[in-house]
């Protein structure tokens, strides 16, 4: 059984704001699924396709702005961040890691919902994300679940190896450059 209306994934750690969220979300016909956690979140994004993700930036496991670079890695999901951090220096890294749109704690349900209603939109233009499988020659990397096997049998990365891997399979056939890779990899 599918549910109906776009799939939203929900990334919060506070009960509270996840029930509210949720229910302004649903108000627009759209099926939620929550996460409490970044490793939770990830593996509903990588294996449940959401069509939009809402995210919190402080979560117990770790910064969403992890989880956002990550994710881009593989998936081109909108993503909305909710945030009680309120500095523009906030803002601008989320945007630069590849968020959407960033809307600051307290938010009116109206302007929650008309950022929801745009990011969809967009969505629905856009098409498919891409496939969180990419194999070459005998390399699969599988995005979802952050594993990447040579010949069959698995191969151990750091997390930097990791997110240096997928960032250069996101561009792939063009050459980088080594402030394009200290930003993408280490931030600003």
């Amino acid at each position: 059984m599918s549910a109906p209306g776009p799939k939203v994934l929900l990334i919060e750690d506070e009960k509270q704001i996840r029930r509210f969220v949720r229910v302004a979300v649903e108000e627009e016909g759209c099926h939620v699924v929550e996460a409490e956690t970044m490793a939770q979140g990830l593996i509903e994004a990588g294996l449940g396709k959401p069509d939009l993700l809402i995210l919190d930036l402080g979560l117990p496991d770790g910064n969403g702005i992890d989880l956002i670079r990550d994710l881009r890695g593989w998936s081109d999901v909108p993503v909305l961040i909710l945030s009680a951090r309120s500095q523009e220096s906030d803002k601008i890294d989320a945007l630069d890691a590849g968020a959407d749109d960033y809307l600051t704690k307290p938010f009116s349900v109206g302007e929650l919902r008309a950022r929801l209603r745009a990011l969809l939109r967009r969505r629905a233009r856009s098409g498919e994300s891409a496939s969180p499988i990419i194999e070459f020659g005998n390399v699969t990397v599988d995005l979802s679940r952050r594993l990447v096997f040579r010949a069959g049998e698995e191969v151990h990365l750091t997390p930097l190896e990791y997110r240096l891997l997928t960032m250069l399979l996101s561009h792939p056939g063009k050459v980088q450059t080594q402030r394009n890779l200290l930003r993408e990899i280490w931030g600003t």
